[in-house]
């Protein structure tokens, strides 16, 4: 949007519309193109365009659901590690999709998770164990 301003500021001080393009580095098309709509909408017409795409695989309500699946399984005090493919069968069985398996970290990448893993922890793990170990003297201790 920035440099579509400029051009339009270069242009209402009388510069050519191929001078603009060399000063901006872009085509003088693109000039041209900008000029043309700002004439005939005004800046409402340089605004960028909503754009269509290939619908999500998942809808939103799905996505939510995935979600909150994956947060509570990360949550879990059974560990909670969980790779691409728990997730690729969690949506296999409840949604009946198929992603190709290196779909699914893209698929969480754009709702917000990353892919960082912490080091597990056992379920049994206690720290009063590993406190009384820590407090047994051996050898090498003064």
């Amino acid at each position: 949007m920035k440099v579509r301003l400029l051009a339009l500021a270069h242009f209402k001080e009388g510069h050519s519309r191929t001078q603009i393009a060399k000063y901006l580095k872009v085509s003088r098309t693109s000039v041209n193109k900008w000029v043309q709509v700002f004439l005939e909408e005004g800046l409402e017409g340089l605004q960028e365009k909503p754009r269509t795409g290939r619908p999500a695989y998942l809808n939103a309500e799905q996505r939510k659901q995935l979600s909150a699946f994956i947060k509570k399984e990360a949550e879990s005090p059974s560990g909670g590690r969980l790779v691409g493919s728990d997730i690729h069968d969690y949506i296999v069985k409840n949604f009946d999709k198929y992603y190709h398996p290196n779909s699914i970290y893209y698929l969480l990448d754009h709702m917000g998770f990353s892919w960082i893993t912490s080091r597990s922890k056992h379920p049994k793990q206690s720290q009063q164990i590993q406190d009384d170990f820590k407090k047994i003297q051996n050898r090498n201790d003064p």
